[in-house]
């Protein structure tokens, strides 16, 4: 699994997670980094000449959704930690096992099934992306009792739906706050982040006012406005935007400009592509520009931003794992992000808020995940697709290799 390479990349443009160091040597020894600095010995080590290049931490994506060969395609594009916002339990211990033994998939922390109630969302993917009806809450009596259940099966955090349908324009039964207060009572009791799906602003206020640490989307049925965003603010959580979904299911926005990418392309399975070149189309009331005035608004009001896409199975349009990462951090910098801010949403940030110690930075005694891409993201976040290599735990990727695999 963990090979012992000792590797130097040298003369390299580094961005840390938080600052950028113009030209300096990252040492690693086997899965760790051990050292970052500007004129080091690497007598010893396997020297790759990183002139003109910049090396990131592996790139995290906040909120995803991985079935099948999905944490294959994530690290082909450098994401090498995906945090699953809903499965069910025998799909989570496989992609577990696989995130475990092999370096050539990302990592994978979940929620494993988030608490909705019975004909709530997403039970519309019943039949694409779930064999069979998964556990509910029926109301505050047993939200308790289904979040225990959820750390049983080993859950990393607890994921609340709280979503009337009100964004997409169909209807639907949703959590009731009071229940939502139970939920995150419980997974806090258990020392675990609770994190709400809302797509509306009534639903993110409702999110927040049962205590949530996060919302994993940003709202866009309407427009922000002051009440609403200072109210997000207030809280203390922080917002997973998932631009690129926002825009899909609004029907204003496909993943057809990375799909056709010359960098990409080619790595891009075909039905994924087809899936990427695709939108929803349900006549939302929503629309991507709500969900970016949102996400610009919060930003200037201090909530800190995490980089995610939703992506998850082909059927679920607009997006690919991976891949889409690159088109989400492009759509923050269009709200307002720095390149650097956008890199750190994606790194060091999402790292910090979801308590992953061992990733998310490049420094001494972390892990070695790390993306070599030739220019400089931290300037042209584009150049974060312009990817050299990829290492997980210090193993470099054979990126043709995974591709054919897929």
């Amino acid at each position: 699994m963990h090979n012992s390479t000792r590797f130097a990349v040298k003369d390299v443009r580094i961005f840390d997670g938080d600052t950028v160091l113009d030209r300096g040597t990252v040492l690693v020894d086997g899965a760790t980094i051990t050292a970052v600095g500007d004129s080091l010995d690497s007598t010893g080590f396997e020297v790759i000449d990183g002139s003109g290049a910049t090396l990131i931490p592996g790139l995290i994506d906040c909120h995803t959704h991985p079935t099948g060969d999905a944490l294959a395609l994530a690290i082909l594009f450098g994401v090498t930690t995906e945090l699953d916002m809903f499965t069910v339990p025998e799909r989570l211990g496989e992609q577990r096992i696989h995130a475990a033994q092999r370096n050539d998939v990302a990592d994978i922390r979940s929620a494993s099934t988030g608490a909705t109630v019975l004909g709530g969302h997403p039970s519309m993917l019943i039949g694409l992306s779930f064999r069979e009806q998964f556990p509910v809450v029926t109301g505050p009596e047993d939200a308790a009792q289904f979040v225990r259940d959820r750390i049983a099966e080993g859950a990393d955090y607890i994921k609340l739906l709280i979503d009337n349908g009100a964004a997409m324009g169909h209807p639907s039964p949703t959590l009731s706050e009071e229940a939502a207060r139970v939920v995150v009572d419980e997974a806090h009791k258990h020392g675990l982040l609770a994190v709400a799906h809302a797509t509306s602003a009534d639903a993110a206020l409702i999110a927040v006012r049962a205590g949530v640490d996060g919302l994993v989307h940003v709202f866009m049925d309407q427009p922000p406005t002051p009440e609403v965003i200072d109210t997000i603010a207030e809280a203390g959580v922080f917002v997973v935007p998932t631009l690129v979904t926002m825009g899909s299911l609004a029907g204003d926005l496909t993943g057809a400009a990375v799909a056709e990418d010359r960098r990409a392309k080619a790595l891009i399975p075909e039905d994924w592509h087809r899936n990427l070149c695709q939108c929803w189309q349900m006549g939302s009331p929503s629309s991507l520009d709500n969900a970016k005035q949102a996400a610009a608004a919060l930003r200037s009001a201090g909530v800190p931003l995490l980089a995610g896409t939703d992506a998850a199975d082909v059927g679920v349009l607009g997006t690919a794992h991976g891949i889409s990462l690159h088109q989400e951090l492009a759509l923050l910098v269009e709200c307002g992000l720095t390149p650097t801010q956008a890199l750190a949403a994606a790194t060091s940030v999402a790292a910090d808020k979801f308590g992953l110690t061992d990733r998310g930075r490049i420094a001494p005694g972390l892990q070695a995940d790390l993306v070599l891409v030739n220019g400089d993201p931290t300037r042209t976040i584009a150049d974060s697709l312009s990817i050299d290599r990829v290492w997980r735990r210090g193993e470099v990727l054979d990126r043709k290799l995974v591709k054919e695999h897929l």
